[in-house]
């Protein structure tokens, strides 16, 4: 598509560009509103599958394009980026090719790495750009191997930019993008789903507008799917350039490419790279304000706006594609403003689901990695076989081992000296880590002012339904039970609920009351005594770092914690407790105080000591309410552990007086 985008540190990296030259001749929004299927989806959906439902519903998409960045510390911030634009809904996003950045390789910045978090971790249908740009054909079936093997499913076919000022031929290779559309379609048949540029205004390189369009034509004809345009600055020019295609054949869908004006030299750079006059229309307006980004940016997205609102009343344009820029702000307001930014607070399931065609049938997981979802794919990866309808048996479960805890879609979104603000400069005992949690919990400022937006285990903000036991979760945590998961009782609240509800619509949700702590040695000693009161309503297991364990469940026997029940389907359980994943999930859980806290101080520091005392020393409890109609007993259960501990403390202290 002929155009750049930029990278944070202001330099420039060619993104789409393709060569028009001279070559060889049922209708749901549940079912298609996000990436992420619903329970009552088809889940083997593809793309165009999905954009033709669409079509067919007269329910208008967006899309998004992003590209890859060049740092680690950049990944780590666009796949927080992806997670925070995916909740308004896009149909899919893309992410473009750059020849200069290793972009088949493993590498976190590259092309492949991010499509393929996007898609594996962040639940997005994803397209990869792929160019023709000093490839081989060899090296072209192997990336497009690779591809198929991380689960992508669709790609994005260009020529790609010229290295140097022209194009030079690349031996065994392919100079056109229609020579990779046919390639793809030749050995991998109908597997991948292919899109190609299009562009409103011609090819730069094309001879004429109308060859230009005839080459899109030919693209189309030898398997691509559908058409993304270059940016434009007028509806005009696109619903021409749509009218024109399908007055030669081209039946197939014409997605408008929109950029909006976000700051005015990378408007006039992409313009030049892009080879488009900006219209006077809008440097007129753009020139005297040049140097004020904020009134640019305001005045792009009301062009913007006003452009894509011409562009969804003509009834020819079934949904809209955003060059980001890998910037947010002015994309969502556009998104806003024109009712497409749909943050539905609804799930498909309780937890946050993949999109690797692989896990479609996938539809149960323990509750273990509720908040860390992405460990939890990263560590079932290899799995032939996805849980579906129930867990099953819990023998058969072998979890991947978690090794490297900065893989950058694991590691945290916040910098060491962020986190060093909300967790602490320094350290002053055991308190010191209960006031963290405490203030994680409450939303408060910890003693030196800092919000604390996240913990090891939990890398976002409370979820609404946690916010239901926040005043319990509060005081527990004050007196060391350090919770880190939790959910409420719910006995049949509507699926449409927006804090507790998740699947379609007409349905019934249930959970149990479930919660994870750690907490001292001494409070175990008297919560085991506690339990046995609380028998079989409770359903415990504890557990320290090195497997010293007790539990009450049976060995093999996951207990539902969550389920749901929908018009015309058996009842769904999604969320299960089973006692052999938590002897692998407490690994994780224990090694996180080390490799995410306790490794933020120096060497044999009072902090680092403190933080490992309670990874050494600290026992990992999970609880379970199996009696969900009534009210939740857990909070008794602790105030009795806690009142056995007083008592036994006024004994000791008595005898000490007597004596």
């Amino acid at each position: 598509m002929g155009k750049q985008t930029p990278h944070g540190d202001g330099n420039w990296q060619s993104s789409k560009s393709d060569s028009s030259g001279a070559s060889g001749g049922d209708s749901s929004k549940e079912s298609s509103r996000c990436s992420t299927p619903v329970l009552d989806a088809d889940r083997s959906d593809r793309l165009r599958d999905k954009m033709r439902k669409r079509i067919e519903s007269g329910d208008h998409w967006f899309s998004l394009e992003f590209f890859p960045p060049r740092t680690a510390s950049g990944a780590v911030n666009l796949i927080s980026r992806f997670d925070r634009m995916g909740s308004g809904g896009p149909l899919f996003i893309d992410i473009t090719w750059h020849p200069a950045g290793d972009p088949g390789s493993d590498k976190e910045t590259s092309s492949m790495m991010i499509a393929s978090t996007a898609v594996n971790y962040c639940g997005l249908e994803s397209i990869l750009h792929l160019t023709c740009c000093n490839q081989s054909k060899e090296k072209i079936t192997a990336y497009l191997n690779k591809a198929k093997h991380l689960g992508l499913k669709n790609i994005m076919a260009l020529r790609g930019d010229p290295v140097g000022s022209e194009w030079e031929d690349e031996e065994g290779g392919f100079n056109y993008a229609i020579d990779l559309v046919k390639h793809i379609r030749s050995e991998f048949d109908d597997y991948f789903d292919i899109c190609v540029a299009g562009y409103p205004t011609g090819h730069p390189e094309a001879e004429t507008y109308e060859a230009d369009i005839l080459h899109l034509k030919e693209k189309v004809d030898a398997g691509a799917d559908f058409v993304i345009s270059q940016l434009f600055f007028r509806a005009d020019t696109f619903l021409k350039f749509v009218n024109d295609c399908r007055a030669i054949g081209i039946k197939c869908p014409i997605v408008p490419g929109v950029f909006p004006v976000q700051g005015y030299q990378s408007l006039r750079q992409l313009a030049k790279l892009s080879k488009l006059e900006v219209p006077e229309e809008i440097t007129r307006v753009i020139e005297p304000i040049k140097d004020n980004d904020a009134a640019i940016r305001n005045f792009g997205i009301h062009q913007a706006v006003e452009m894509c609102r011409l562009l969804l009343d003509s009834g020819i344009v079934p949904g809209l594609h955003f060059y980001t820029l890998n910037r947010e702000v002015a994309t969502m307001e556009v998104l806003r403003q024109l009712g497409l930014w749909n943050e539905d607070p609804r799930r498909p399931l309780p937890w946050a689901m993949s999109a690797h065609p692989k896990r479609k049938v996938e539809d149960v997981r323990p509750i273990f990695w509720a908040s860390r979802p992405k460990s939890y794919i990263y560590r079932t990866q290899d799995w032939d076989d996805f849980p579906n309808g129930r867990w099953g048996n819990s023998s058969s479960p072998a979890f991947g081992e978690l090794n490297d805890y900065y893989l950058f879609y694991l590691k945290s979104k916040s910098s060491k000296e962020a986190l060093l603000q909300m967790w602490g400069e320094e350290l002053m005992n055991e308190q010191s880590v209960y006031e963290i949690f405490t203030c994680y919990i409450t939303a408060q400022s910890n003693p030196c002012g800092h919000k604390v937006l996240c913990l090891p285990w939990n890398d976002e903000p409370l979820a609404p339904e946690t916010n239901l036991l926040k005043d319990e979760l509060e005081k527990v945590n004050r007196r060391g039970v350090l919770t880190i998961n939790s959910q409420p009782n719910i006995n049949g609240k509507p699926s449409t609920d927006p804090i507790v509800g998740w699947g379609p619509p007409g349905g019934y949700v249930f959970q149990k009351a479930y919660l994870e702590f750690f907490t001292s040695s001494e409070n175990v000693t008297a919560l085991l005594k506690i339990l046995k009161k609380y028998e079989p309503r409770v359903n415990y297991h504890i557990v320290n770092v090195n497997g010293r364990n007790w539990t009450n469940a049976n060995d093999m026997q996951p207990n539902a914690v969550t389920w749901g029940i929908f018009p015309g389907r058996e009842i769904v359980q999604p969320t299960v407790v089973d006692p052999v994943s938590f002897m692998y999930w407490k690994d994780e859980a224990f090694a996180l105080w080390i490799e995410q806290w306790a490794k933020l101080y120096e060497d044999e520091s009072p902090s680092r000591m403190i933080v490992k005392y309670i990874h050494d020393n600290y026992f990992l409890v999970n609880l379970v309410d199996n009696d969900f109609p009534l009210e939740n007993c857990l909070w008794q259960v602790i105030d009795d552990m806690f009142e056995l501990l007083s008592e036994a403390q006024e004994l000791l202290s008595d005898g000490a007086i007597s004596e």
